[in-house]
């Protein structure tokens, strides 16, 4: 039975708009990845699942410790739900959650904070110490050149140790980690054609090499003047090269678990799309096009690629002028010719939790079944970003 076959059984008595979780190559792909991380911990990218349930069932699995939040209300939220060691992600200058964190003992024992400058510093003060994590820079800089996403201004082992020293003079603030995200590598896939590809490829053996060189001695240097619990580093495109840093305690990982479109673009991993949603056909204009309802979805950022891929049946595609509709989306192609009114076309999303923002309810798909189903963070009334 094909995987459209098992997805429109499946649904069968459901109406769509929906989307699926496919708990198979869910498993399939966290078992993947664990294998890639050679024994080190994985840390769970939460804003690529937005589903407490999801998160549940990951964590559950060996090789997953931690949660990587992506604002500091939902790490309240998550720690009020049971969930632990949750890092912060992104610094926060939400005044009303740091106080709530810092007046909640447990809160302050299982949420770390991010930070990279001290501009933080005022603002994170409260009746129980923060736990804060260091942000390092590990864009790849040659020259006038810059690969990788500008994040932290602290880049060197003098200035991490420097913040460092900083941070322990501070009684509001407890440093416990440091994490360094090499966003060219881990985010940004490899299997691009002509000179382009060759240049990304060429840069990226480069990143690696310097990256670990550097953060092996920002380790250290920070090591010198703090205890570190923890130091994280990579995403999904770059676990194995990652987790081979000696000074690297543990990675991180999130889209890798749904496989949006996106992160077929890869070279060294492949994985199976775990998170789908289908639209319904409610038109047929003309020979070789059918109308479906909705589909405007597209994921953030910028370049290609950003809108979700029509994926079964195969042979579907967007008409230039019009893309993703806001309520109506047409496509094109030979598979249109056989699709009727009411029909389902099933589209993956360009990246993996923003999914989650567009429906309330995930149905957990197990072989040809709906198993089960989860509410994502919008489902449960939660929107944090």
């Amino acid at each position: 039975m094909s995987d459209r076959q098992r997805y429109d059984r499946a649904t069968a008595r459901l109406a769509p708009p929906l989307a699926v979780v496919d708990l198979d190559a869910l498993a399939d792909n966290a078992r993947s990845m664990t294998r890639r991380a050679g024994g080190k911990p994985i840390r769970v990218a939460s804003k690529s699942i937005r589903s407490r349930e999801v998160l549940r069932r990951v964590l559950e699995l060996p090789g997953y410790q931690g949660i990587m939040a992506f604002t500091l209300p939902e790490a309240l939220w998550l720690v009020s739900c049971g969930f632990r060691d949750v890092l912060v992600a992104y610094p926060t200058a939400d005044r009303a959650a740091i106080a709530a964190l810092a007046d909640d003992e447990r809160a302050s024992r299982e949420i770390t904070l991010m930070i990279d400058s001290p501009e933080h510093f005022p603002l994170l003060t409260g009746r129980h110490p923060i736990r804060v994590c260091l942000d390092v820079c590990a864009a790849y800089v040659l020259g006038a050149f810059r690969a990788g996403a500008l994040r932290s201004p602290v880049r060197t082992p003098a200035q991490a140790a420097e913040l460092a020293e900083q941070i322990g003079k501070n009684p509001s603030l407890r440093l416990v980690g440091l994490m360094a995200y090499e966003s060219q590598i881990a985010g940004l896939g490899d299997l691009i054609p002509g000179p382009y590809g060759v240049a990304v490829r060429a840069m990226q053996r480069r990143s690696r090499r310097e990256l670990a060189v550097r953060r092996a001695a920002i380790v250290k240097a920070v090591r010198e003047v703090a205890d570190l619990e923890f130091v994280n580093g990579g995403g999904t495109g770059s676990i194995e090269t990652t987790a081979r840093e000696e000074a690297v305690t543990e990675v991180a990982a999130g889209s890798g678990f749904f496989h949006p479109a996106l992160f077929d673009r890869y070279s060294n991993f492949t994985g199976r799309p775990a998170a789908l949603f289908a639209l319904p056909v409610v038109r047929r204009p003309a020979p070789g096009v059918v109308t479906v309802l909705g589909g405007g979805y597209p994921a953030s950022g910028a370049g290609p690629g950003r809108l979700p891929v029509p994926y079964l049946p195969e042979g579907l595609r967007y008409n230039g002028d019009e893309g993703g509709g806001e309520v109506q989306t047409p496509l094109h192609g030979r598979a249109a010719d056989e699709l009727k009114v009411g029909d389902r076309v099933w589209f993956r999303h360009a990246k993996a939790g923003e999914l989650c923002e567009r429906f309330s309810t995930l149905h957990l798909v197990e072989g040809d079944h709906v198993t089960g189903t989860a509410l994502t963070y919008r489902g449960e009334g939660q929107t944090f970003l």
